[in-house]
């Protein structure tokens, strides 16, 4: 399926999850932040969500420091 991650036209496979793409991306789920078509995905419905094809997905990864 196609989707556009960040801005960018990716691919992966029909019947992937946001954790499941975080996972393919080697993300670490505790410091980031996924808006599927403008709406935010809750950490605990990460396993639940399934991507679908043309979906628009932002992911923000918190930085600190000072």
């Amino acid at each position: 399926m196609k989707i556009k991650l960040n801005g960018e036209l990716s691919e992966f496979q029909e019947g992937t999850t946001v954790a499941g793409l975080l996972e393919k991306l080697n993300i670490q789920t505790g410091r980031v932040a996924v808006e599927v078509n403008i709406e935010i995905i809750k950490k605990q419905n990460y396993e639940k969500h399934m991507l679908k094809e043309g979906d628009l997905i932002e992911i923000v990864n918190f930085v600190g420091g000072g």
